[in-house]
């Protein structure tokens, strides 16, 4: 074994894909290009979908696909309180109010049993996130969403190559926002995309994304291509990279095996932390689904433990492993506070979480001695 500090989560990237990147630089061609086009064709091949846009980051994603839903000053979108700030941060910029529904403490996810009960004739949409890559139940999440005439997107940051009933998640349903973050199951540097299944939304992005542009224009300086395009609207600059490309086409190609290997720690993180008081393991839910495993985050059980969860990851740090915090309760920040009311004992499960929750080290590259490291480092710091 080795005392070097071992991070929570590193990306895997292969000789394959620093070639494609090598290439990419020597071709001259660095922005928008053939390698971004190659990357969507091959994401709608895996997602079955018939839009894919890539976009530089998973933030880019929501904000856009919000921003196309049409939303207006006093507008409502149903979220939740256990997620990244970007899943909020952009409904406010999309000019909506954000509108929380407290978790279920098994999944993290969204409590859909709640979210009726939150709909006012303001509600515009729902934006489920699928915490860790466990899938959220969706099939009674879009007959709410029917019922009412709401859109939704599904934050799938966490989620690329989870399977809900059989289906990949990005497959079916209205549309979903990706990340390819370093730390997510798959990575493009940063980047991100969406699916969806709608024509009219898709075109809008194609638009947005590249400063309001009313056509393709990264060929326009080729021999073939125009100088001459239109702005129909003021748009933005979130179009993805060839470079960035040029590292998702191979990311996706081993995308099956990152969450093999995923799957492999996962359950040997279960089989081996069965059983100890200090921690509750992440749960499945009842329904059937496959997990990406963008984390493994258990919660301490701090009256058992006699520490909280800070104090675990400074620990940890002291054997040289580190360790995340995934995700702090969005209505506890100030601004959301400040500016929405929301304060502490509102969403009880999302507290809950929030305060004890730690996400162990995962990640494609990870071997068993790391794993084994990570575990006998819980065991120093329980003193077990």
């Amino acid at each position: 074994m080795t005392d070097e500090f071992l991070k929570f989560a590193a990306p895997a990237i292969n000789q394959t894909t620093i070639d494609e990147v090598v290439d990419c630089l020597k071709s001259g061609w660095l922005a928008t290009g053939p390698r971004v086009k190659r990357f969507e064709e091959a994401l709608e091949k895996y997602f079955e979908s018939p839009h894919v846009l890539a976009l530089t980051s998973g933030t880019a994603a929501l904000y856009l696909t919000l921003k196309s839903f049409g939303l207006k000053p006093g507008d409502e979108v149903i979220t939740t309180p256990m997620t990244f700030i970007a899943s909020l941060n952009t409904i406010v910029h999309a000019g909506a109010k954000p509108v929380l529904v407290d978790v279920d403490l098994k999944t993290r996810n969204i409590d859909v049993t709640k979210i009726e009960s939150t709909i006012t004739p303001n509600t515009k949409a729902i934006l489920p996130v699928h915490f860790a890559g466990i899938p959220v139940d969706l099939d009674p999440l879009y007959a709410i969403a029917k019922k009412y005439n709401l859109r939704v997107l599904e934050d799938s940051a966490h989620a690329i190559g989870s399977h809900y009933k059989g289906k990949i998640i990005g497959s079916f349903g209205d549309t979903q926002a990706f990340s390819f973050h370093p730390n997510k199951v798959m990575t493009t540097g940063e980047g991100g995309c969406i699916s969806t299944r709608d024509d009219k939304l898709a075109q809008e992005v194609k638009i947005q994304r590249f400063h309001g542009i009313d056509r393709e224009a990264f060929n326009r300086h080729e021999k073939g291509g125009s100088q001459d395009y239109d702005v129909i609207q003021p748009g933005y600059k979130y179009n993805m990279l060839d470079l960035q490309a040029a590292i998702g086409i191979h990311q996706l190609e081993e995308l099956e095996s990152f969450i093999a290997k995923r799957q492999l720690l996962v359950d040997r993180y279960n089989e081996k932390l069965a059983g100890w008081p200090e921690l509750t393991l992440p749960q499945l839910p009842n329904y059937d689904c496959r997990v990406s495993w963008y984390l493994y985050a258990p919660l301490i059980n701090t009256e058992i433990a006699n520490m909280d969860r800070n104090t675990f990851m400074e620990h940890m740090k002291e054997h040289n492993i580190g360790t995340g915090y995934h995700h702090h309760a969005a209505h506890l920040y100030t601004y959301y506070q400040q500016t929405y009311g929301y304060k502490r004992g509102q969403f009880p499960n999302a507290e809950i979480i929030s305060d004890r929750i730690v996400s162990l080290p995962l990640f494609a590259t990870m071997t068993l001695n790391d794993q084994d490291r990570v575990i006998a480092a819980m065991k120093k710091t329980f003193k077990r």
